[in-house]
């Protein structure tokens, strides 16, 4: 016996509820049924507005009336819903029905036949799931990744000129900006959101094998193939006309890959972020009250990225999954996505909870000028790359005969810390033309970045 009142097993559905909640208007199984009613609804009018099987077109206030209703479907539609499916056992047969009540209530009996006419529960859920999948990447996934791009945006022009010690395998390296190694993840992001934006929602509606054999033996005459296609296309989606039973879902793991893709991506943002924390590279924003330890009172935990990384992970075991599960369907039907598509949500709801926290992640930190540049002071040795370099070009050019530069260098720097006054008496002491010794003695680590606060104007 249960101790406690009925509670969410998922912590989407509680602890996390507010950061996700607008997708519940598209992706849960109440979105789901909205979507199913508009779709009913909306083959109804198609086939009136032609007349199809001696019909009428609707006049503009009953056609105005019942996409109202089907517009405002909410908390009475939820429960008659559950009503009529506690007796049909069947989710989209009860939606026929609850649509044949209002039809009924419009003194539209005469039509009511035309409701789920020609269709499987396939034509009107594969529809349904393009349409609340499509609504809920472009009006809540994708304006939060807007959000993340524009952050990280602003934060790469805000340092495009602050020098940074780069770390390639961890270790002091050629340096860098801070703008420009902010400007590769919005880069990054920019070509995924691109490739997400270009991926097209298919939909089928060709009855139940996919040969529109019910549709042809209740009219003949009627060019099913181009009234299902301008149907599909009147919703906003793209016709798909070869399908089996279902639409073969493609467009689904395509979707679901790139988004994965993103994830990734966003993971990585989190994992570096973090890291430049712990090495003091950025300085962490005290929120008023917060606590960052239950025993430590100085520490400012990065919690934010901590969170992101543990949700991009389950996002991506879950739209990984669902890339994989949804392409294959036995023969022409069996219903393992039924239930694997039930779960979209989930995996789009910490994808979206891990873009809240990077934002506010992101919006809680300020770049530590002083670590940064204090840190590249302590390496001179990263200018031995353009020492040898230089002499390379001078060996080439004639103007010196130094041999095995690179060993030189090797020799010099490799594994010690060296300072500026030991490597410029390294320099002045070399066998090269005077500019190129001058150019060298000026160098220092902070000026050592090529053009990458230029590169920054690329995003």
């Amino acid at each position: 016996m249960s101790l406690l009142p009925p509670q969410p097993i998922s912590p989407l559905d509680g602890r996390y509820r507010k950061p996700v909640n607008e997708l519940g208007d598209y992706l849960s199984e109440a979105g789901l049924n909205r979507a199913r009613v508009h779709i009913e609804v909306e083959w109804i009018a198609h086939l009136t507005k032609r007349s199809m099987f001696g019909s009428k077109p609707l006049s503009d206030a009953q056609l105005t009336e019942l996409r109202d209703w089907a517009a405002n479907f909410g908390e009475t539609e939820i429960a008659r819903l559950a009503e009529i499916e506690a007796t049909t056992q069947h989710d989209v047969k009860a939606v026929e029905y609850l649509v044949r009540e209002q039809l009924t209530r419009q003194g539209l009996d005469s039509i009511a036949e035309l409701t789920h006419i020609c269709c499987t529960s396939e034509d009107i859920n594969n529809l349904s799931y393009a349409l609340t999948v499509k609504n809920a990447v472009e009006k809540v996934w994708r304006p939060k990744l807007a959000a993340v791009i524009a952050e990280l945006t602003s934060q790469a022009k805000k340092y495009q000129d602050l020098a940074m010690m780069s770390r390639t395998h961890g270790q002091p390296a050629t340096p860098t900006t801070l703008g420009k190694e902010l400007a590769v993840f919005v880069h990054r992001l920019q070509r995924q959101l691109r490739q997400i934006d270009a991926i097209e929602y298919l939909g089928k509606f060709s009855g139940a094998t996919g040969t529109f054999a019910a549709h042809i033996s209740a009219d003949p005459q009627a060019n099913w193939q181009k009234i299902g296609q301008s149907f599909v296309e009147s919703l906003g989606l793209t016709f798909n006309p070869l399908t089996t039973q279902i639409e073969s879902h493609d467009w689904q793991a395509e979707l679901y890959d790139r988004v994965v893709h993103a994830n990734r991506i966003l993971h990585n943002l989190a994992t570096d972020i973090w890291s430049y924390i712990s090495i003091g590279y950025f300085r962490q924003i005290p929120v008023a009250g917060a606590t960052g330890s239950s025993t430590m009172p100085h520490k400012v935990n990065p919690i934010r990225f901590e969170n992101a990384e543990a949700n991009l992970e389950l996002s991506n075991a879950v739209l990984g999954s669902l890339a994989e599960t949804l392409v294959t369907s036995r023969w022409q039907r069996d219903l393992t996505d039924s239930s694997a598509q039930r779960n979209i949500g989930v995996g789009f709801g910490h994808s979206v909870l891990a873009l809240d926290n990077v934002l506010r992640g992101l919006n809680q930190i300020d770049a530590a000028a002083d670590t940064i540049a204090a840190d590249l002071d302590a390496n001179w040795e990263v200018l031995a790359e353009a020492i040898q370099t230089v002499i390379r070009a001078e060996v080439t050019a004639g103007r010196s005969e130094i041999t095995d530069p690179y060993a030189a260098l090797k020799e010099l720097t490799r594994g010690r810390r060296i300072g500026q006054a030991e490597l410029q008496e390294f320099v002045s002491g070399l066998d090269i033309g005077e500019e190129a010794k001058e150019r060298l003695l000026q160098l220092t680590p902070a000026a050592y970045t090529g053009i990458a606060s230029t590169l920054v104007d690329l995003i």
